[in-house]
This record gives structure tokens, C-alpha cells and sequence, in this order.
């Protein structure tokens, strides 16, 4: 995938963080090993919200991030990888 337009990561918790604030999960990617790569579109604002959460000054509704991450736990463990 190109990585200019899709920003990746195996970080699960900043996956349901930043699909807390409306990003999408578009792919996933088993490489060798049990890490799974998140593939979300870079959309404006992505990379701010990544340095926030790395800066642990990130708020989310804890409802909508358990949702999140949920959803995203769902896409690794119940769906077949892309």
C-alpha cells in the first residue's frame, strides 16, 4: 500500500483511538509473525491526532473508543485478513 496514502501501524489501542474521531479501517496485513498492520486512510489531521495520543494528551469518550475497539478486535480476531 502506498505510504503516503495510508498511514500504518500494529498499535491496536491508537487504531480504536483514531477511529474514536471517525478514521477508517481500510485493510489489514498479517506479516510473518502474529503482528497484524492497520492500514487507515490518511485523512487531514491524522498525523495530529497520532502525535497527541503518543503524548498521552489525547481525550476520547470511553464509550465510543471501547466501540472502537471492539470493532477493530472484531476485524482481527473474526474476520479473515486482507
Amino acid at each position: 500500500m502506498n505510504e503516503n496514502e495510508y498511514f500504518e501501524t500494529s498499535d491496536l489501542s491508537l487504531v480504536a483511538a483514531l477511529c474514536s474521531f471517525g478514521a477508517k479501517i481500510e485493510a489489514l496485513e498479517r506479516n510473518n509473525g502474529p503482528r497484524v498492520v492497520f492500514y487507515i486512510k490518511r485523512e487531514k489531521g491524522l498525523d495530529q491526532l497520532v502525535r497527541v495520543f503518543y503524548a498521552r494528551e489525547l481525550q476520547v469518550d470511553p464509550l465510543t473508543y471501547y466501540n472502537c475497539l471492539r470493532d477493530a478486535k472484531s476485524r482481527l480476531y473474526g474476520s479473515p485478513i486482507e
